[in-house]
């Protein structure tokens, strides 16, 4: 099945994603409307997310296809590379939309919760450690169910 390989790649790349914004959605709605009674503006962060993260994942997943055809690049390696596309996007964005602000060795998210710089960093580098194994072993599974690997 040849046809469409960057298609597939694409929908190979946004199931990981996708699934996990939904169990983090979920994981937010309920307990809010159905425990709490109370409403919490979830869009403020967690709509940027849930366009970015899928869509990002697809677009890499097709470049990935892209770049194996030209020369070898391990797929892990390239998945813990695009949070250094998506960390600076992200606060870019957050930061011209008034979310996040930078100052006094302290990342501020919503001028309500405050991160030190050493933990940003910390989280960042949890993160690549994470993007690795998700494209090492689901990204790479999904990539070969649908015979682009």
């Amino acid at each position: 099945m040849n046809s469409h390989p960057y298609v597939r790649a694409y929908l190979a790349g946004i199931v990981v994603p996708t699934l996990f914004m939904l169990a983090v959605f979920c994981a937010f709605v309920v307990p809010h409307f159905f425990i709490l009674k109370e409403t919490v503006p979830i869009e403020r962060f967690l709509i940027f997310p849930m366009a970015l993260a899928p869509n990002a994942f697809g677009a890499w997943n097709m470049l990935y296809l892209r770049l194996r055809q030209s020369g070898y690049i391990p797929i892990g390696f390239h998945g813990a590379l695009l949070p250094f596309l998506i960390a600076p996007f992200g606060f870019f964005v957050g930061h011209s939309l008034g979310f996040v602000a930078a100052g006094d060795g302290r990342i501020t998210w919503f001028q309500a919760i405050s991160f030190p710089y050493a933990l940003v960093a910390t989280g960042f580098a949890i993160a690549l450690a994470v993007y690795y194994l998700v494209w090492k072993y689901f990204v790479n599974f999904f990539n070969e169910l649908l015979g682009i690997a």
